[in-house]
């Protein structure tokens, strides 16, 4: 992964990111997040858990360099969960998603840091969740909320999808709702990216 920085309308290249123990098909990089001092980058096939069980690496910025800070990985990992897949990262909080955890019904996971130490506060799942859901393909956090889509659900229709919100409550994080396109349909595949901002979220439907 690339850090690019600006200096008044020119953007160079800062440093270049790896892994410490990077390895032929992590993909390290598929999924990336910033925020202040802090960068996580998701690493979906990597295996320290099993073949493609996954793994996510926060970096902070000192000065002008980023340095390796900590790996995550799920605390019950296996193989083929893609922990990494999507990942978002807001104040003292990450959000990693494996949308390929158990039967394919996807989850994600909520880490806090405390100093320098991350650790993981809660695993994510939907209330109603489905093999082949995959739920955790995009996610996106943003202060005491946290959007998760899951472009699989059919509701709708086969690959309808949906997206869910979670609130944060203490340390706790709770579903608060699902949602849906008005006019979804098979094949929409609403959730596939996700974003959120203050009162609003915004889902894409790249199948509609």
């Amino acid at each position: 992964a690339y850090i690019f920085k600006r200096n008044g309308s020119t953007w160079t290249q800062q440093q270049k990111l790896t892994a410490s123990d990077g390895a032929s098909y992590d993909y390290f990089g598929f999924s990336v997040s910033l925020f202040e001092d802090y960068a996580v980058i998701g690493a979906y096939d990597n295996d320290d858990n099993g073949s493609g069980s996954g793994s996510a690496y926060i970096f902070k910025r000192i000065g002008s360099k980023w340095t390796q800070q900590a790996k995550l990985t799920a605390s019950d990992g296996a193989s083929t969960d893609f922990f990494g897949i999507s990942v978002s990262l807001y104040g003292d909080y990450a959000l990693i998603s494996a949308y390929y955890d158990d039967s394919q019904k996807g989850s994600a996971y909520i880490f806090k840091r405390n100093g320098s130490t991350w650790t993981q506060q809660q695993k994510l799942t939907a209330s109603d969740d489905n093999s082949y859901d995959y739920f955790g393909y995009s996610v996106s956090i943003y202060k005491d909320y946290a959007l998760i889509g899951s472009y699989g659900d059919d509701d709708n229709g086969n690959l309808s999808g949906s997206a869910y919100i979670f609130k944060r409550n203490g340390s706790t994080w709770t579903q608060q709702q699902k949602l849906t396109a008005s006019d979804g349909a098979s094949g929409d595949r609403f959730g596939t990216s996700v974003s959120l901002f203050e009162d609003y979220a915004l889902i894409g439907a790249y199948g509609d």
